[in-house]
């Protein structure tokens, strides 16, 4: 990187001649993300407001162009990392987030359940133990209060707070499940989002966001016949990683349109759209 010449453009990011101003933008976004640095950098030094605020978009929009790249990537590979694709999501609003803090925070609630497991638990047994583990001993819980917060579709802060909606805790307790060898799945019902244990001989359910409590095949039908809605094979059986990431967009989507914020409505519908193509 050429310093001089990436200061010499951000000092014509005042300039009163808006076509000076695109030019200078268009030439640092082809830099790619490697500038980021620098520019934060230089917004530190300058105490030009509109300059700093011309920086801060820049940063964004550089930050923004990786994550779709980072997404096309995932997406192109098969969607095989749920973790993967959560970290993805997070680094919408926290670009520096580190997948492997994450991994590890995954880690230890794993430990903590893998503890209290025992090879000769029965599938209803298991699933209570881990509802302990989250549920009980971690108090994970359900965010009633700020239910379309933008913070419960971003799993590091889900892991921070112990709060979350009923997707990001379903994700957290089917990454713990997982780990731990159990046949744990998403499912995607309307308006909730909740898990089923699945074998060639059971099959029971898990709503995470209410404490994991348990149900079965019947309570799923009551719940479609309340809604009026034929029932879906969708709404019985597992479904992708694929799935579960667009529904967190898609809440994320909603979150941003009742905060009134359309400039990321419109960028969290162009991650959608890179997971359609």
């Amino acid at each position: 990187m050429d310093e001089n010449k990436i200061k010499a453009l951000i000092s014509l990011l005042d300039d009163e001649d808006m076509e000076v101003v695109s030019n200078v933008e268009r030439e640092i976004m082809n830099m790619g993300e490697s500038i980021i640095p620098f520019l934060e950098s230089e917004w530190e030094k300058n105490f030009n407001p509109l300059v700093q605020k011309r920086i801060e978009d820049l940063v964004h929009n550089l930050h923004f162009d990786l994550l779709l790249s980072r997404l096309r990537i995932w997406h192109q590979e098969g969607c095989l990392d749920l973790l993967e694709g959560m970290w993805l999501v997070a680094t919408y609003q926290y670009p520096d987030l580190d997948y492997k803090k994450l991994k590890s925070d995954l880690e230890q609630i794993y430990y903590e359940s893998w503890l209290q497991l025992k090879e000769e638990m029965l599938p209803i047994e298991q699933v209570k133990t881990i509802n302990h583990t989250l549920f009980n001993q971690l108090k994970f819980s359900a965010n009633t209060k700020n239910f379309h917060s933008p913070s419960n579709s971003m799993i590091n802060i889900v892991l921070e707070t112990r709060k979350g909606n009923p997707i990001s805790l379903c994700v957290i307790y089917l990454l713990v499940a997982q780990k731990l060898k159990l046949p744990v799945f998403g499912v995607n019902l309307p308006n909730l989002f909740i898990l089923t244990y699945k074998t060639e001989e059971t099959q029971f359910y898990i709503n995470a966001f209410n404490k994991g409590l348990i149900f079965t095949k019947q309570d799923i039908d009551n719940y479609l016949t309340h809604l009026n809605l034929s029932p879906l094979d969708i709404f019985y059986q597992p479904c992708s990683y694929k799935d579960i990431v667009v529904r967190v967009l898609r809440n994320l989507q909603v979150s941003f349109e009742k905060l009134g914020e359309n400039n990321k409505v419109d960028e969290i519908k162009l991650l959608l759209d890179t997971l359609d193509s």
